[in-house]
Order: structure tokens, then sequence, then C-alpha cells
């Protein structure tokens, strides 16, 4: 069985906003995966655009297919080692915005609960206080609307739907969620039927230039 419907957006085919010789900066849109799946119908991706215009990028991190925004590729395996080692030791900064269901009470807030595969559910994650890896996403909160609240995330760690699952064990799921907003009721149907995408979008990036060790900030706006 199919996980989901998979079309990824032609328009922008791709938002590329910086480029030297190290490094490429894109804006990723949401429903276009960072990289191929195992279906031939998923080969279309984030790194195999860019692969067509320069054949010697590599993928360095991912965003959720859903996901939108800021992503840096290395253009080549110096840089690339150079961008995975900053991303495994925490010396890159995050920034996520995300607009979820009702409205959070803490202007701020960090979220300490450890996550899992939800192995009944595959490829579904959860909180799982046995066997669950560390994992570690800080809130602020930006603005409360009539019935949801913008929020921006800054995760210490890169576990898998991290910030979906941080935000739905708080109670307030990320509107436009395909995978935990099924369920979960909002106005007058459900979190997912909400928003016709996910409201999660990777805002700033910030690191050293592989290169220079010049620091480095990227800022996408969230287009919801």
């Amino acid at each position: 069985m199919e996980i989901f419907d998979y079309r990824p957006p032609a328009v922008p085919w791709l938002d590329i906003r910086y480029i030297d010789r190290d490094l490429i900066i894109i804006n990723k849109p949401s429903g276009l995966l960072s990289n191929p799946g195992m279906a031939a119908h998923t080969h279309d991706s984030a790194i195999t655009r860019l692969c067509r215009l320069y054949p010697e990028a590599i993928l360095v991190h991912r965003l959720d297919c859903a996901t939108s925004g800021i992503m840096v590729f290395a253009r080549s395996k110096k840089a690339e080692s150079n961008l995975k080692t900053q991303f495994q030791n925490r010396d890159t900064e995050k920034r996520y915005l995300a607009q979820v269901a009702g409205i959070i009470e803490q202007d701020e807030g960090t979220i300490d609960l450890p996550l899992g595969k939800d192995r009944s559910n595959p490829p579904w994650q959860k909180v799982d206080m046995a066997e669950g890896r560390p994992a570690v996403t800080h809130y602020r909160v930006l603005a409360r609307r009539e019935n949801s609240t913008l929020v921006a995330l800054e995760p210490e760690t890169g576990r898998t739907h991290q910030l979906r699952v941080h935000m739905l064990s708080l109670g307030h799921p990320i509107l436009g969620d395909d995978f935990y907003g099924r369920t979960q009721e909002f106005g007058q149907g459900t979190v997912e039927e909400a928003s016709p995408r996910l409201c999660l979008h990777a805002e700033r990036l910030s690191f050293k230039h592989p290169w220079s060790n010049k620091p480095m900030t990227f800022v996408s706006r969230a287009p919801f």
C-alpha cells in the first residue's frame, strides 16, 4: 500500500537562494522529497533536480517531504564532510515556523521527550519513554490567532518527525499534518483538513562556511 500520493510541485521547479564553489542553498517547496524514495515514481526530488544543473551536488541533510524551507547542499566531498560534521555536532542553528491547532498558553518552553518508531504503524513515530532516542525541541509563541498558534521551533536533535510528534504531545498538532492530524479534530473537520499543506517551514539555518569558516545565515519567509 502506498503511504502517500506523490505529486511533487512543478512550480517552483528549483528555488536556488545562494551558490558558491562549496555549497548551494535552496528553498525547498512543500511536497517535494529531499532525496529519491525506493519506488520509481518517487525519483523526482530536491537533489535529483539540483543534480540536473550541478551534477556534483551532494545531499547534506533532509527535510520531510511536506516541510518547506532552507536546505544546504555540498559541491565537494570535503565540503560535505565539513557540513555533515557541523550537523552531527549540533553546531548548526535551525529555526522552524509552525501553525498549530489550538491556543498554546505558555509563551515558551522545552519539550524533552524521547522518540522511536511506532512498530505497529510504520513509518509513524511516537514518544517512547523506554526505548526512544533523546529528542529536545524548544518552542516560543509568536502569535495567537482565533483557534491556532504560530510558533517558532528550535530543535536540538533531528529525529524523524520530531517537530510533528513533539507538538502533538503538547496537544497542539501542526495544521495540515497528513500523518498525525488525520484523527485530530479541528473546527468542523480534522487537523489534516485544516490546511492544504503541512504548516511547517524551515525558516532559518545558520552554520559556518566549510572553506572560510565564516558564520552564514539563510532565511526564508514562511508561505503560510
